[in-house]
């Protein structure tokens, strides 16, 4: 994936956004080449595409290259613009319910996180148990003479 594209995919995407998005985001839209894992990562195949973060120099919306690298390592460039609109628009949500003392994506993100959770639980029950009934003896047999 090369950076120009995609650094000039994501001006383009964060044009499109009205000005009013950007009130009170004196950080700006910051690009940066970690590949961060979410902590909760299950099989190392959770990555932070973007953050919002406040602090006390202000608030800025930080999108990950280098996990775009990582996870679309052959996208094609329509769909990386894609992919870009959806988690810059994502985190500027973030950024105006902050504005707005609202946290209703904090919700959605903690439920999208526990299903994430809750597939790789039932994925792990089900390689167990069939692991165990692949180890089982094979008594009963019949076998024709």
């Amino acid at each position: 994936m090369d950076r120009r594209v995609f650094e000039r995919l994501l001006d383009e995407v964060a044009c499109e956004l009205p000005e009013e998005f950007y009130t009170d985001l004196n950080g700006g839209i910051i690009i940066s080449d970690d590949a961060p894992r979410h902590e909760k990562s299950v099989a190392d195949d959770l990555y932070i595409m973007g953050e919002y973060r406040r602090n006390a120099l202000g608030r800025q919306i930080v999108i990950f290259y280098g996990s775009f690298e990582k996870f679309y390592p052959n996208i094609s460039e329509g769909r990386l613009k894609k992919e870009l609109r959806s988690v810059l628009r994502h985190e500027f949500r973030h950024h105006l319910e902050a504005l707005a003392g609202q946290r209703d994506l904090e919700v959605e993100d903690e439920m999208e996180l526990s299903d994430y959770l809750e597939r790789h639980r039932r994925r792990a029950e089900r390689r167990a148990s069939g692991a165990a009934r692949r180890q089982l003896p094979r008594f009963g047999r019949s076998r024709r003479e």
